[in-house]
């Protein structure tokens, strides 16, 4: 299986991921933020360096995927190649920074490497607003993150809402992280299993494929 754990800068993805691994025993697998070459340059001239830096991710998180398409054992991933496409890229273009002569050329790229992997079997969407992302930022205290602007934290949770929403394809479940503190209560933690055994194993009743109409919220 695959499971995915989606969610803004900020979210708290790499602790639930970490988390999820020990407590299933599956193989989690991490972004490798800290060695793409772009991403202070980027931080520091977001027009300059967001269309190389989206190819860069879009590269490795591509990568990824072929790996997981051989995988035999269950991987938990921090972040999707589909957030980085729809969530990431689409919010860089939005707010004009890629321009739409390179956003349609990612675009293709994109749709090419997407018919050879398969959707996740599970996608967990954290769910924060800007005063919950911004707070957990400061707190890790990453110096090229300490320049993100909030507009850009408010454009790239737009797009995730949208992304989830509107345009993920598969199945996916919802944490409130405003108001789950997974990493220091076990109750809240309880919840995102329980909900993973259901949606995965059906363990609590009958899985089923969650709606744009009723995504359920943790």
């Amino acid at each position: 299986m695959h499971i995915v754990v989606a969610g803004n800068i900020g979210s708290g993805k790499t602790t639930l991921t970490e988390m999820l691994s020990e407590h299933y025993g599956w193989i989690p697998q991490y972004e490798a933020v800290s060695y793409n070459p772009y991403l202070e340059d980027y931080y520091t001239d977001i027009a300059r360096w967001a269309f190389p830096m989206e190819v860069y991710f879009l590269k490795e998180r591509f990568r990824d995927m072929l790996a997981l398409e051989d995988a035999g054992n269950t991987v938990i991933q921090d972040r999707s190649i589909f957030e980085g496409v729809y969530v990431f890229a689409a919010n860089n273009h939005a707010q004009g920074h890629m321009s739409d002569r390179d956003f349609q050329t990612y675009m293709e790229l994109f749709q090419l490497m997407i018919r050879l992997t398969h959707t996740p079997d599970l996608m967990i969407y954290l769910r924060a607003s800007i005063p919950h992302l911004v707070s957990n930022i400061q707190k890790r205290g990453r110096d090229y993150e300490q320049t993100i602007q909030l507009d850009y934290l408010k454009g790239l949770n737009a797009s995730y809402e949208d992304f989830v929403f509107n345009k993920y394809p598969g199945r996916y479940i919802v944490v409130d992280k405003d108001h789950s503190d997974f990493q220091h209560i076990p109750e809240d933690f309880s919840a995102i299993t329980d909900r993973i055994d259901s949606e995965l194993f059906g363990l609590f009743g009958p899985s089923q494929q969650t709606t744009k109409q009723n995504a359920p919220c943790i």
